[in-house]
């Protein structure tokens, strides 16, 4: 089955078909790097590396890249909170946020360019658009003319006289249209602009503005503009015209739209072939879950919390153009789903390397559900990385496993195939880390752990709460969940 995606510039479901048959160039919008990094950047993060996966499955050689803005007005702000100067601050997010991919198990990119890093390919760009006349100089910052791109607006479906003035209030009386935007800023930031995004601690604002880097051009001392970056960062390390443009919904406009006029305006050719948008992850009051609106949990917190499979888990769940809920109990869902694949992974382990798996023994539906579930998964990735469907099919070889269980001999074959689909897709396509136990060691554990517990109800009966609730939290310490009922406690093994 062909791979079909949703193309965002078209609004249609297209057959994917890639400029080189062997090989697939992918742009991802990474994070800017002034607030630590929360659950909806991880969707996108996740996202894209079961793309990714799927693609390297599917046989292709995938070029991954994804950016770091390391130069920001919201990085100065944080001055004083995450470091004495901008570049100080970038590098302990992305210290962080680099920490975080691996957590998750997210497959390396290619490269993670930082917008630092290649300021004299943003000059160069910006000189380029200049000389072929879609951008002008005012005042030592350059902007780009939108009424001299034929076409603006076609990703966001927007009338270029609808559109409202993009960039700060001092960037309007500069520029010939109200929808022009910045390609070059001269100068550092405004202070009040900065103020604007502060935090309690953070340096005052007069200050921070002189920590924030600045670089010689043509035109002025100055900086980036924001969308030009992600042009020039694709273009040096892909090419001038890319297989799949990956980054979030709330992207589509200005930035995604920008990227596309300035860099076809630059090259004359197609800058992306397919556009992908991962929808936001709502917060429980049913707002985005975003830094600026500081109702995120960040991705640190929810590995400490629920462990990286589950947070994949829950993060695949839905569809990545579907809309999706953070809650606890969309959370304890993806808990249990995880759960009943890591307890079937480790039964079909456990069973087909032992005595009773059997070279004669033959479970059609055993086999049947194995080759099901392979069809039904290949069927949901190839349909836009559909993961939910993709995990559900996955779910019921599990059903499948655990019914050829209830035998006293097993069929090996059919039970080496679906340990072999668990690990093809569950882990190498979703990304889940299965734990691979050797037979008898989950027993053990789970024996240890039901002994704590007994000697922790002994001593509540015995009235020592502050032992019994230290002996909790040694387990939980280890990895143990313990929850206390009206039947007793219950626990599970992260």
């Amino acid at each position: 089955m062909t791979l079909h995606v949703r193309n965002s510039l078209t609004g249609e479901r297209e057959a994917f078909e890639p400029r080189d048959p062997e090989s697939v160039l992918l742009y991802y919008c990474g994070l800017t790097t002034s607030d630590p990094a929360h659950l909806g950047h991880a969707r996108g993060w996740v996202h894209v590396d079961v793309m990714h996966r799927w693609l390297e499955h599917l046989g292709y050689d995938v070029r991954h890249v994804e950016n770091f803005t390391d130069v920001n007005e919201k990085i100065v702000a944080r001055v004083g909170e995450g470091g004495d100067s901008e570049e100080e601050v970038a590098r302990s997010y992305i210290a962080e946020i680099l920490g975080n991919m691996r957590s998750l198990n997210l497959l390396r990119a290619e490269v993670y360019p930082r917008v630092s890093e290649h300021v004299p390919e943003i000059i160069d760009l910006v000189e380029r658009l200049v000389d072929r006349g879609y951008a002008y100089e005012s005042n030592g910052s350059v902007y780009f003319d939108v009424t001299s791109f034929e076409g603006y607006g076609k990703l966001s479906n927007q009338d270029i006289e609808a559109i409202e003035s993009q960039g700060d209030p001092d960037e309007r009386a500069e520029k010939r249209h109200p929808a022009d935007f910045a390609l070059w800023k001269a100068g550092r930031p405004d202070p009040e602009e900065i103020a604007d995004h502060q935090h309690e601690g953070a340096a005052p604002a007069e200050e921070a503005v002189e920590t924030a880097q600045t670089w010689e051009s043509p035109w002025s001392e100055g900086r980036p503009g924001w969308h030009i970056e992600c042009s020039a960062m694709s273009m040096t390390h892909l090419d001038e015209t890319i297989d799949i443009h990956v980054g979030g919904q709330d992207l589509v406009f200005p930035h995604h739209e920008n990227e596309i006029a300035q860099s076809e305006a630059a090259t004359g050719q197609t800058f992306a072939r397919y556009w992908l948008h991962v929808r936001l992850l709502d917060a429980p009051d049913e707002e985005k879950m975003s830094s600026s609106l500081g109702n995120f949990e960040s991705v640190s917190e929810a590995i400490e919390r629920y462990g990286p499979n589950v947070v994949r888990t829950f993060l695949l769940s839905t569809a990545y153009h579907s809309a999706a809920t953070y809650n606890s109990e969309t959370v304890a869902e993806a808990a249990e789903r995880y759960d009943r694949l890591e307890r079937g992974y480790d039964r079909a382990v456990e069973a087909v390397d032992s005595i009773d798996a059997r070279t004669k023994i033959e479970d059609g539906d055993l086999r049947a559900a194995v080759t099901e579930t392979r069809e039904a998964f290949e069927a949901a990735m190839n349909d836009d990385f559909n993961t939910r469907r993709a995990l559900a099919a996955l779910s019921e070889l599990v059903g499948a496993v655990n019914t050829h269980l209830e035998g006293d001999e097993y069929d090996y074959r059919g039970l080496r195939r679906a340990v072999e689909t668990f690990e093809e897709f569950g882990t190498g396509v979703l990304g889940l880390q299965f734990e691979e136990t050797t037979p008898g060691e989950a027993t053990v554990a789970e024996d240890l752990v039901e002994l704590v517990l007994e000697i922790r109800e002994r001593e509540r009966e015995a009235g020592n709460y502050e032992r019994a609730d230290e002996l909790r939290d040694d387990l939980e310490a280890l990895g143990v969940e313990v929850q206390d009922t009206d039947e007793g406690p219950t626990y599970r093994l992260e």
